[in-house]
């Protein structure tokens, strides 16, 4: 791995992923990550994968469909860039995807399964990229980032939304 991303790899913002992260190796997080994320959702039932913690909350089901949608985004964006397209992406409005998710309608199981063959595509696009990939450059949103800060992000994210998932949703 070519070490951690610089401040101007990717938007103030995202660094708070980036920052979740430790280590200078993302792609051993991420797998990492798959091995125990799916451990914490084999222990919440179909039943209580529908709890929200507060009203207008997510429930754990929208949580999860959030979760895979973003990473699918993530992962677009960083193969974008890795191939050299030059054309900005727009953004990802997470509120839209939620919407037209409609996730509780979804087995939990069902939900699981997705996010876990979606963590496994991820982990095959950053396993076989080049070494100049990498640092190659896009826009999304507005904001420049590299490939590299893409994949600590990817990271990043899921790692914000398990310790919501763990502190928010199953601590009471």
């Amino acid at each position: 791995m070519l070490g951690r991303p610089e401040p101007q790899e990717a938007a103030p913002y995202y660094f708070t992923y980036i920052d979740a992260v430790a280590g200078d190796d993302p792609l051993s997080i991420l797998q990492i990550q798959l091995e125990t994320s799916l451990e914490l959702f084999a222990t919440i039932s179909q039943q209580d994968s529908q709890h929200s913690y507060a009203p207008g909350k997510w429930t754990i089901r929208e949580l999860l469909q959030h979760v895979t949608d973003t990473e699918r985004a993530f992962a677009f964006r960083a193969l974008w860039f890795a191939r050299g397209f030059s054309e900005p992406l727009p953004g990802f409005d997470s509120d839209i995807a939620a919407a037209g998710a409609n996730a509780n309608k979804l087995g939990w199981a069902d939900l699981i399964d997705e996010f876990r063959q979606v963590r496994v595509a991820t982990l095959l696009l950053f396993r076989n990229l080049s070494a100049e990939a990498w640092m190659r450059t896009g826009i999304a949103s507005t904001y420049s980032f590299t490939v590299r800060a893409l994949a600590f992000i990817t990271a990043g994210h899921v790692e914000h939304h398990l310790r919501i998932l763990r502190e928010r949703y199953l601590a009471s």
